[in-house]
């Protein structure tokens, strides 16, 4: 898979303040690529560095295998999470005017808005301002601002903020469609259920510095504690626990019991193997769930920067 956005050694200061310290990130194409960390972390810096509203102080942007130039605008699209629409003008108009700036002619640019409004019902808003929407209907139009010229890279910041759940999931589908039409796509975001349901890359930010970063799966599995959650029936709970005890590391938070059933997740020593545990479990009760521990997109957030902050 080859790269369509790659930042080398990206450092940006405001003043004595180093907002990215030397951050380096590679996007693959086609690609939804989570771009995570704490508030103050750089992720704002960084995206408008790339969107070339500010410049690095040292490193270099390349966008499909050239140093970024002022003309790539037209290959980007951004949704800032700070909305950008002028309240007074009628939608219509406004989103014409924002396509011609990214470089479509007033036909083409009536003919894709003509299609994504069609696509979301929302033909009767056309002549309306701004100001008359709710903020979740403004975030809509400013969503097909954002992506009507068909841009290679799309830039989310908290795509769905002010949205209902409806109309997340709508969203939601769309980014997913374009990402499997070739578009590529990095996704700022704090919910991390969101990561979960999209993103194939991440990347995570702390103190202005790139801590993490690679394939969701991949880092799932260098953040595994070789835990497993399992559910045993036992006609005695008490022994078994004991036993259980004895042999593995067994965390009593996890601990829960429902007549003659047993729920409790085991760590176990590098020397131990899941089939030894699973063997051994199965000749002291009946085993009814045997499932190794993934760690979710929020632990493994808290987990590195915990870690990245000592």
């Amino acid at each position: 898979m080859s790269n369509l956005l790659v930042t080398e050694k990206v450092t940006k200061k405001f003043g004595d303040f180093t907002a990215l310290n030397e951050v380096s990130i590679t996007v693959p194409e086609h690609a939804i690529y989570g771009l995570l960390g704490p508030n103050g972390a750089g992720k704002t810096t960084l995206i408008r560095i790339i969107n070339q509203i500010t410049m690095p102080d040292t490193g270099l942007v390349l966008l499909d295998g050239h140093q970024l130039q002022p003309d790539d605008i037209q290959y980007i699209g951004y949704l800032p999470e700070e909305r950008g629409l002028y309240k007074n003008m009628k939608v219509g108009e406004q989103a014409i005017y924002l396509a011609m700036l990214k470089g479509m002619t007033k036909t083409d640019a009536r003919a894709s808005l003509k299609y994504w409004f069609e696509k979301f019902g929302i033909e009767s808003w056309w002549s309306k301002k701004i100001q008359e929407l709710s903020k979740g209907q403004a975030q809509k139009i400013q969503f097909i601002i954002t992506v009507m010229h068909k841009p290679k890279l799309l830039i989310f910041d908290e795509v769905f903020s002010g949205l209902d759940p409806i109309n997340a999931n709508l969203i939601r589908d769309e980014i997913l469609e374009l990402r499997n039409n070739g578009t590529t796509i990095i996704f700022s975001t704090h919910r991390m259920e969101s990561v979960e349901e999209l993103c194939d890359h991440i990347a995570l930010l702390n103190h202005s510095n790139k801590i993490l970063e690679g394939n969701l799966i991949d880092i799932k599995r260098e953040f595994k504690t070789n835990t497993f959650e399992v559910g045993l029936h036992t006609s005695d709970k008490n022994q078994l626990e004991n036993v259980i005890k004895e042999r593995f590391n067994v965390s009593k938070a996890n601990f829960k019991s429902l007549e003659d059933d047993l729920k409790l997740n085991i760590q176990l020593a590098d020397k131990d193997t899941s089939s030894e545990l699973i063997q051994f479990l199965s000749a002291k009760a009946q085993v009814n769930h045997f499932v190794e521990v993934v760690p979710d997109a929020s632990e493994i957030f808290i987990q590195a920067v915990k870690k990245n902050s000592k």
